[in-house]
């Protein structure tokens, strides 16, 4: 990994990002009905594998070698309450403070599997803005896999100003949400986590 000197760091916080978050992680495979759920929206997909650091457990942070490439750490800064959109879905919403650090690619021997869980991930991302382009949020369906188990989740992630945050997620979660959720699957709180709080629960 590279090495971080002071003013390396002080120049890496640049990536500095604040973001209002909520997400429901499910078990097994719905890799066809999702997208076809998503596919009236423009979306970007994208196959990575991240590995979630969870021994030590570090309460309040969420840390993860992002496709090898970065360092990324996550800061929960607490919930402003919950996402609900009428008979559709309810969710937990967390606000997060995040930092990206660039790493050297790492290998798969540089990963202790006693300390880091392995995530492999197949991504579909949408992207919706604000007219004024303050604020933005992601719509995000991902297959998931880890510990040869399959997963699946949805999530949203709106980033720009603080004020901005709240009423960009639920604009676009109403927007979603207008078609109910594909197959069986209910939005609820119970499904509703991050995937730090999924790794140490679930899997």
């Amino acid at each position: 990994m590279s090495q971080l000197t002071p003013g390396r760091i002080e120049s890496q916080l640049a990536e500095r990002v604040r973001s209002l978050e909520v997400r429901w992680i499910f078990p097994g495979s719905l890799e066809s009905a999702v997208p076809a759920w998503l596919a009236r929206f423009p979306g970007e997909e994208e196959v990575r594998e991240d590995a979630y650091l969870l021994d030590p457990h570090l309460g309040g942070l969420s840390v993860k070698i992002r496709a090898g490439a970065a360092l990324e750490v996550k800061m929960y800064q607490g919930s402003p309450g919950v996402l609900e959109v009428a008979g559709r879905a309810l969710g937990r919403m967390e606000s997060w403070q995040k930092w990206s650090f660039p790493c050297d690619r790492l290998g798969p021997g540089d990963v202790s599997p006693a300390c880091w869980v392995p995530v492999h991930k197949r991504r579909r991302v949408s992207r919706f803005s604000l007219a004024d382009g303050q604020a933005a949020c992601a719509v995000e369906f991902t297959a998931v896999r880890a510990r040869e188990r399959d997963w699946w989740s949805v999530g949203f992630e709106a980033t720009g100003p603080d004020h901005r945050l709240r009423g960009e997620l639920e604009a676009v979660a109403k927007l979603v949400f207008a078609r109910p959720g594909p197959g069986p699957a209910e939005f609820g709180l119970d499904e509703s986590r991050s995937y730090a709080a999924w790794l140490r629960e679930a899997v």
